[in-house]
């Protein structure tokens, strides 16, 4: 295999890799499916889409169904948090992602072993080429703890109908052959295939070695395809029971296929990354394979921006929380490198978007339709790392003057400058050696295994029903969309209730009228009582959907037997104002791009009976006229009373007459289309009004920043429209009334009134000014050095908190090294300003402290940081209480 990227042949081309495994499968009767977005929908026991079968797990659940049952699909997949999370590795080997193909076929129900292992040896030697003899495969070894013997089946079709060596098949054990889709849930034993990439004159034989060859983690001997036999599913208990109907579920690296087929000894060789790798060429000066340094640059960079792309183009956004989070630490850990190993210090990641937009776009075209999107959320995210940066570089110079020379930075602090602001813990070492400290290494250990335990915390949220709770539960035919009484209530039977201690009631029925949760319409309320009494009734405070199962969460009263007959009743009022909001979200969505332009993309929404609220896609703010121009064009769509339309059509035919389809949605091949007047038709399963006019008024309440390059707008219609409008006529009223002034005199008379304040702001400055310069002189008689440092303990009650605060200003010039504690005057409360600078720092003093000890004394509140704290307090007859406190506390400090 050769070490220099040399032209690829175009059979070996990214997408014609990708394309041929496609091709292949559908050629053999399987369904391409589309890949989901990597932001899961409807599962809440995922921070990203980590796997091809994602998109399958209620099928294979049991709680879903599909009108097929082969597919193949190529899957944009991120792992990064959770059980799977490689990020801190990236970079540092050649294998390694955050964000990656996954090519997969699936059998629900239908093949099984031979036909996964024959396809499977038949794709990669047949149609691909590669050597037979440099391919090995895995099989369970069995295992005692679950009474499960060896997978013969599969060892004999291996041995028996393809042409392995047979001695490059392994038992493995369940560690690397036994896959499970969580604690519970459908599993069952795998079939790894993997090849060797050893060069000339590497023993063949080495695959063998658990030291060295498969499965022992190293870059000669890598996996490229599980096979995955789904045939048992593992109980709350922990114990297996056979599923009646088999499945398979494969999953195949694309990036590591495609560096085999390439001929090239690196994931990062191919012709994926060759794009980007070039970008960053132009952009640093640096080239990739020259240096090992900016070679692990390169690696991070192009790998975390593939991911990061991915995730916003699907409707994620950074955060402080969640998936945001993990999206921010790859962000920051992508700049971070950009900025130690290529030496990039301004913003440069958003410069490199387009480039993995061309890379990703032929496959995945939703990511190249969002680039400008991409590149402004980005970039804002590098202008605020730049910041945080040199916040941490403060943070260190204060732990470093704080322990002194020779000293050892606590652990916990030292790792915060990790978590919080990005630096490795190589740099904070280096960074220590240069002061000549060390680092506390058993504290760090300890807050890394902290922080870890959070992370890992992140992708472990709890499923509305277990596996087992599943098992048996049909799809639930849902009744919200039909035309008669039955969308509000219907008579069905109840087939199973589930109550646990600290978690709603569920009660799941083989029909319903309650509309679940999702497309950012919330779960409709009401209740559910046995038919002709009985004493059982289920109050419903939501409905959520689990794969095909609609579960109803709430408070049940008395018990209910499986296949009893219930009647449910949901809240038509809640249900009426819930939908005029639906619709008029709508309306808003084609307003907000009839107005601002065909750019704005839909990033999220909330619609309840109460009010509704859309996040959208859009560089800056919302003028005030634009605003007025969306709102007047949405109540002049509810005025013509438009008819909404509803029907069922194909995917594709629905997308290519410019149906809206929301970014990060996944849609079956047969899609509900909701269309209302002549300029909306969006993809949508909620409710809505018949027509418009049932909508019956539209306001806005405003628009504000969510983040860089996303906006959210909150709005009202019907009754609680116009009761906003009455409420803020009154209000108008009001202040009229207080101003002695017609209401369309209002906003004169207010202008005025704001020039005589800022005329008298300026009179009264003038005297601040004033007051401040004679109380500096005050504080610099006051002044004393205690223990070299210049101490400047006063009471000033001729300065107000803002006077405080700039002569504190002003008196910190006065010595390098210096603690001053300063206490005034304001309406009866004692503003007061502590700060700690240089030598006073050093030795322990605390601005923070200090104000923290002065609370039981002047009550009120206050605190801060070392150098600088603040607070208010309530007793102005403690002043001088409070003055002797502050004098000794510094003096004892700097004295010790």
């Amino acid at each position: 295999m050769s070490t220099t990227p040399g032209p690829v042949p175009p059979d070996r081309a990214a997408p014609a890799v990708r394309q041929r495994f496609l091709d292949f499968f559908t050629e053999r009767g399987h369904r391409f499916v589309p890949s989901s977005s990597v932001v899961p929908q409807g599962d809440p026991t995922l921070l990203f889409t980590n796997a091809g079968m994602n998109q399958f797990k209620d099928v294979f659940l049991g709680s879903g169904t599909r009108d097929y049952r082969r597919a193949a699909n190529s899957q944009k997949c991120i792992r990064a948090s959770g059980k799977h999370n490689d990020l801190e590795d990236v970079g540092r080997d050649t294998y390694h992602h955050t964000f990656f193909e996954m090519l997969g076929n699936w059998s629900f129900g239908d093949y099984f072993k031979r036909e996964a292992i024959g396809w499977a040896w038949e794709l990669l030697t047949e149609v691909w080429g590669l050597p037979p003899e440099r391919l090995w495969a895995t099989v369970f070894a069995g295992d005692e703890q679950d009474g499960l013997p060896p997978d013969e089946e599969a060892e004999e079709i291996w041995r028996s109908e393809t042409g392995i060596d047979p001695s490059h098949v392994l038992r493995c054990a369940r560690a690397d052959n036994f896959w499970e889709m969580g604690d519970t849930g459908p599993c069952g034993p795998c079939s790894e295939i993997h090849i060797d990439r050893g060069g000339p004159g590497s023993d063949p034989r080495d695959g063998a070695d658990p030291a060295i060859g498969v499965n022992a983690g190293n870059e000669r001997f890598i996996e490229l395809w599980n096979l995955v036999f789904i045939q048992f599913n593992r109980l709350d208990d922990g114990s297996l029971t056979p599923l009646p109907a088999h499945g398979v579920d494969t999953g195949m690296g694309f990036e590591r296929v495609l560096a085999v087929l390439q001929g090239v000894d690196s994931n990062y060789e191919t012709d994926l990354f060759r794009p980007i790798f070039a970008r960053l060429g132009e952009l640093t000066g640096s080239a990739y394979g020259a240096d090992g340094g900016a070679d692990v640059a390169f690696r991070v960079v192009a790998d975390h921006l593939r991911a990061v792309c991915s995730a916003l183009a699907d409707g994620a956004l950074p955060s402080n929380l969640g998936r945001g989070y993990v999206l921010r630490r790859m962000i920051r850990r992508a700049a971070r490198f950009g900025r130690q190993s290529l030496d990039v210090q301004e913003p440069f990641l958003w410069r490199v978007v387009p480039a993995v937009c061309e890379s990703l776009g032929g496959a995945y075209p939703e990511i190249p339709q969002r680039r400008e999107h991409l590149e402004l959320v980005v970039r804002a995210e590098e202008e605020s790392f730049g910041k945080t940066l040199d916040r941490g570089l403060v943070l260190f110079d204060r732990l470093a003057s704080a322990v002194g020379e020779g000293g050892v930075l606590p652990g916990a602090e030292a790792f915060d400058l990790y978590a919080t602001f990005g630096f490795p813990k190589d740099l904070v070492e280096l960074m220590a050696r240069e002061r000549e400290l060390e680092v506390d290494q058993e504290g760090w250990s300890r807050a890394q295994e902290a922080h870890r335990a959070i992370s890992r915390s992140e992708g472990m949220f709890e499923q509305l029903l277990s596996a087992e709770q599943l098992a048996g539960l049909t799809e639930t035919r849902g009744t919200w969309h039909e035309e008669d009484e039955r969308s509000l209530e219907l008579e069905t039977r109840a087939l199973a209730l589930f109550a646990e201690p600290g978690r709603p009631d569920r009660l799941v029925l083989a029909e319903t009228p309650f509309y679940p949760e999702g497309g950012g319409q919330i779960g409709d309320r009401g209740e559910i009582e046995a038919k002709g009494g009985g004493g059982f009734r289920f109050e419903v405070r939501d409905a959520q959907r689990v794969g095909g199962v609609v579960v109803h969460l709430g408070e049940a009263q008395g018990l209910i037997e499986p296949g009893a007959a219930v009647v449910a009743r949901v809240d038509g009022d809640a249900r009426r104002r819930t939908r005029a909001n639906h619709t008029a979200t709508h309306l808003l969505h084609a307003a907000l791009r009839g107005v601002l332009g065909e750019h704005v993309t839909q990033q999220g929404s909330y619609v309840g009976p109460e009010r509704l609220r859309f996040d959208l896609s859009h560089p800056r703010g919302v003028a005030p006229d634009d605003l007025e121009r969306i709102e007047a064009r949405v109540n002049r769509e509810i005025a013509r009373n438009s008819a909404v339309r509803a029907g069922i059509e194909d995917l594709e035919a629905a997308r290519s007459r410019g149906v809206m389809a929301l970014f990060g949605e996944k849609y079956e091949e047969r899609v509900r289309v909701v269309e209302v007047g002549e300029g909306s038709a969006e993809l949508c399963g909620g409710t809505h009004v018949r027509a418009t006019g049932e909508i019956g008024s539209f306001v806005l309440l405003g628009e504000r920043a969510l983040q860089a390059g996303v906006r959210r707008i909150e709005a009202l219609s019907g009754e609680a429209a116009v009761e906003h409008l009455q409420r803020q006529r009154r209000l108008l009223e009001e202040a009229a009334r207080e101003l002695k002034a017609a209401v369309e005199d209002v906003p004169a008379r207010i202008a005025a009134l704001k020039e005589m304040v800022k005329a008298a702001k300026k009179e009264q400055s003038k005297g601040t000014a004033a007051d401040v310069g004679a109380a500096l002189a005050k504080a610099e008689a006051a002044a004393r050095v205690v223990g070299g440092v210049t101490v400047v303990v006063a009471d000033l009650p001729e300065l107000d908190g803002k006077g405080l605060r700039e002569l504190a200003g002003r008196a910190r010039k006065l010595a390098e090294d210096a603690a001053c504690a300063l206490f005034g005057r304001e309406g009866g409360r004692v503003p007061f300003v502590l700060t700690c600078d240089g030598a006073a720092l050093a030795r322990g003093l605390e601005a923070g402290k200090v104000a923290a000890a002065l609370r039981p004394v002047l009550g009120g509140g206050g605190g801060g940081r070392p150098d600088l704290a603040q607070g208010q307090g309530q007793k102005a007859d403690s002043v001088g209480e409070a003055v002797d406190l502050a004098r000794r506390l510094i003096e004892e400090a700097l004295e010790g």
